[in-house]
């Protein structure tokens, strides 16, 4: 949210109302900008909510499979003897995904930073 609100204030100081210019791609037809403007207003506010759902999705995702994996280990741990022997075998699957989770992590950080970059040089040169 903060880094949507800052590139929309940014476009603003740059350009002013002719920040309305990113609702309608260059070389359109003024006939179609009804329809267009509309469009593109909303594809424009949905960038926000894809960026957190995809954000949050894999952040869940992640977090819940650990989770699961650590009550299973935890379970196993309390239920025998055998059982507290062979529980080392999901902890080692943690300790697997947890690195697997700072991958995730590390592209999510990339992919933000991608993002935000594109999203800064549209606001300042206006397609």
């Amino acid at each position: 949210m903060i880094v949507f609100v800052g590139i929309n204030i940014i476009c603003l100081k740059e350009h002013g109302i002719k920040m309305l210019g990113l609702f309608l791609p260059p070389g359109s037809d003024l006939g179609l900008a009804p329809l267009l403007v509309p469009i593109e207003f909303i594809s424009y506010i949905f960038r926000l909510f894809s960026l957190a759902v995809r954000l949050f999705a894999n952040m869940m995702a992640g977090h819940t499979l650990l989770k699961v994996i650590a009550g299973f280990a935890w379970s196993m741990m309390a239920g025998g003897t055998i059982l507290f022997i062979s529980h080392f075998i999901p902890l080692i699957v943690l300790v697997v995904l947890i690195g697997l989770e700072l991958g995730v992590a590390l592209i999510q950080a990339y992919v933000f930073t991608i993002l935000t970059c594109i999203y800064l040089n549209e606001a300042v040169n206006l397609h």
